[in-house]
């Protein structure tokens, strides 16, 4: 038999998080990483999710010895193991394998050492990220890259020094060379303007390839924090909104990043400068000087008269969007329905119309928005029509030279472009209000309580369930869709739960895998209150299929080892065995490798159950949930299920919910639900003697089978 070779890295990495009074479950860590082997990589993501900090380095034997101890070490081999001590002769070394730490001497820790080193330490302090979302949550990102942002306002510094050199020279080539025909000069100021030149174009592509790049991961880093809060967030957030709608909210990301590091970032520096240049025009001519410095209370005057019009319409639009991002989602999701139906013309026509809602908003706001750059342009123009019609008299008076009027024209330009881009910024300000506004119902959604360390360390469950006078609702104004449920199962039973639709069957399940919340009462398992538990440690031990479930475009193998795509094949096959799905894999041309499709779309329904059953048994989870899973089953293949529950259900507790009867008859216990109530709780023959509801619904069921 093979040996099963110890994933040192994870062991290592339980031991040093102990150490930092991390309390951490082994299993949990690996459960996080699909069960691959724990490298350099996932310890640095373990301890940034338990709030640690951490990173890796290469070092010496003198390096080792400053740094603070215990680390974990990696060897030449890729395994690790934790130096204690470091001395200038030997080391001390705790071998996850071995009971106690050895000495190892300095010689033969070298020669099996590559030098790389994993340091962690507690946090001073700890910046909550779950915390009201606002424009806060994107300046930490750009914090993190402040240097590179940096040397991008620095770039832009000498671009705009630069720029400001620029009008000085065409000053002296027309009062200096021109007048005294001073060609020597003139050499002298054109290789002068050629260098100008060089130097600006380097540093202006510089700069934006820096800026480009420094997007780049502001944009990775913040894209992988929204979906990592996204899908930590509880299924009753999704539940109550449209897919499209959540979709579109994400998509607003990139409206408020291209606004914090494009046009607000470098405006800084332009508008520092917008001083400097002023300053220069003050000192060719206060009359023309004033004349420009007159144009910004008009700006400042269209900004604030239009900015609430525009964002209302930015609201109409974003809402228009949203509702056809939805509508799209939701129509290519239900083609099958929409062509069985031949609903198409009617599809079709309701798209037209949302669409042409979508653009007529979408056209209110570029038209605002048009004629607003129009009028500050007719502004612009006004101010270098009385600059020019003042600057020429000045000039006649001898007041000022040509040279001089035409650089303060050039430095008028940019003055203005800043101001001009100002009132544009004043936009583009209150549009990313709005995309924070839209993203803020995302981001500030409280998540599920996830890998929580305090709450990770909890022994393997042995199926104990207990619901203790449960109350719950839907939405808060709502009715009760469970009201003072109680029920105590015992480990290893198999209980049948029936009733009528919408009775609250399926909610209790979803209870109990803490989808959702009571409202009032508690969920114990094994005597633990799932309050307390952690959600992925309660998860990865509640098996759960349901009627329809979705399989990912991956191959039968991954759909099946999901939670552990590193599973040996064996586990697989039998999940499948056991699931009555080996056989019908086996005849696919590429077996288990074949690929399903996207949401299994290539499998038939049937086979599409048999896939999501093993899914579920393939982790052997302590309690298991059947939500009408055997109803899209054909009879051969609900009997080869039916012939496997025995074995399916050893060992475990096992929660059958059914429409149709037979699936639960043999079940140890039954119960019915019906309004919201537990009403009856027994034994099938118990229940039949009793002929309460169940007794109706297997009579109503019967009778049904007599017609047939």
């Amino acid at each position: 038999m093979e040996a099963i070779v110890p994933d040192t890295g994870l062991q290592c990495l339980a031991l040093l998080l102990r150490f930092h009074q991390v309390p951490v479950d082994p299993a949990q860590i690996a459960h996080q990483f699909a069960g691959r082997a724990i490298g350099v990589a996932e310890m640095l993501r373990c301890a940034k999710d338990l709030k640690l900090r951490a990173r890796a380095v290469k070092e010496t034997w003198t390096g080792l010895m400053r740094l603070p101890l215990p680390a974990i070490v990696q060897r030449a081999d890729e395994s690790f193991v934790i130096v204690g001590k470091v001395t200038e002769k030997d080391v001390l070394v705790q071998d996850p394998v071995a009971k106690r730490p050895q000495a190892i001497s300095r010689t033969d820790f070298e020669a099996n050492w590559n030098g790389c080193v994993v340091l962690m330490a507690r946090r001073a302090s700890l910046v909550d990220l779950a915390r009201r979302f606002d424009i806060t949550w994107f300046l930490q990102a750009m914090y993190k890259y402040r240097r590179l942002l940096g040397e991008v306002l620095v770039a832009s510094f000498f671009l705009q020094l630069f720029a400001l050199v620029t009008p000085l020279f065409f000053q002296v080539v027309t009062d200096k060379v021109l007048t005294h025909r001073g060609f020597t000069t003139l050499d002298v100021l054109v290789i002068g303007l050629i260098t100008v030149s060089i130097f600006e174009t380097v540093l202006g592509a510089l700069r934006t390839y820096v800026f480009a790049h420094t997007t780049n991961r502001i944009d990775v880093e913040l894209g992988a924090r929204l979906f990592k809060h996204l899908i930590a967030l509880p299924i009753a957030y999704f539940e109550a909104r449209r897919a499209g709608d959540s979709v579109a909210r994400v998509r607003e990301l990139e409206n408020i990043r291209n606004f914090l590091t494009s046009s607000a970032l470098t405006l800084v520096v332009d508008l520092a400068f917008t001083v400097v240049f002023l300053a220069v025009m003050f000192y060719y001519s206060p009359l023309l000087a004033w004349i420009v410095v007159g144009s910004f209370p008009f700006y400042v005057a269209l900004s604030v008269g239009v900015t609430p019009v525009f964002r209302r319409r930015l609201e109409r639009k974003f809402d228009r969007g949203a509702e056809n991002q939805a509508f799209l989602v939701e129509s290519v999701s239900a083609i099958q329905t929409l062509k069985a139906m031949a609903i198409e013309p009617q599809m079709q026509r309701r798209w037209e119309e949302q669409l042409a809602g979508y653009v007529g908003s979408s056209f209110d706001v570029l038209s605002l928005g048009n004629w607003t750059s129009q009028f500050v342009q007719f502004i612009s123009k006004i101010v270098t029509a009385l600059t020019l019609y003042f600057g020429a008299h000045l000039v006649i008076e001898g007041q000022l030279t040509v040279g001089e009027l035409i650089a303060f024209n050039m430095l008028a330009g940019r003055v203005a472009q800043p101001v001009l881009r100002l009132a544009q910024l004043w936009q583009d300000f209150h549009q990313a209000r709005v995309s924070i506004a839209r993203l803020g119902d995302i981001l500030n959604a409280t998540p599920e309580p996830a890998f929580d360390a305090s709450r990770a360390a909890l022994p393997s469950i042995r199926g104990d369930v207990t619901f203790e006078h449960i109350d719950f609702r839907y939405r808060i104004d709502g009715s009760l869709a469970l009201h003072d449920v109680s029920l105590k199962v015992s480990a290893g039973q198999v209980i049948g739960i029936v009733g009528p639709s919408g009775s609250g069957k399926s909610t209790l399940t979803k209870l109990l895998q803490r989808l959702y919340v009571p409202e009032a009462g508690r969920v114990l398992i094994d005597g633990i209150d799932l309050t307390v538990a952690d959600v992925a440690w309660l998860r990865r031990q509640v098996g759960s299929v349901l009627q329809e479930n979705v399989l990912f475009n991956r191959s039968i193998r991954e759909n099946i080892a999901l939670a552990e795509l590193g599973m040996p094949m064996e586990r697989v096959i039998a999940a499948a065995e056991l699931a009555g799905a080996h056989e019908f894999i086996l005849g696919l041309p590429d077996g288990y490798n074949t690929m399903v499709g996207e949401r299994g779309a290539s499998l038939s329904g049937g086979q599409r159950q048999r896939i999501a059953i093993a899914r579920a048994l393939v982790m052997n989870p302590r309690i298991l949930i059947f939500d009408e899973a055997t109803s899209a089953l054909d009879y051969e293949s609900e009997s080869i299920i039916q012939r496997n529950m025995r074995r399916i259900s050893a060992g475990r507790t096992v929660f059958i919910i059914a429409h149709r009867l037979s699936a639960v008859r043999h079940a140890d216990r039954i119960i019915t639900i019906e309004g919201g109530r537990l009403v009856e709780d027994g034994t099938h023959e118990e229940l039949m003697t009793k002929a309460g509801r169940y007794a109706t619904l297997h009579q109503i069921q019967a009778g049904l089978h007599v017609v047939g």
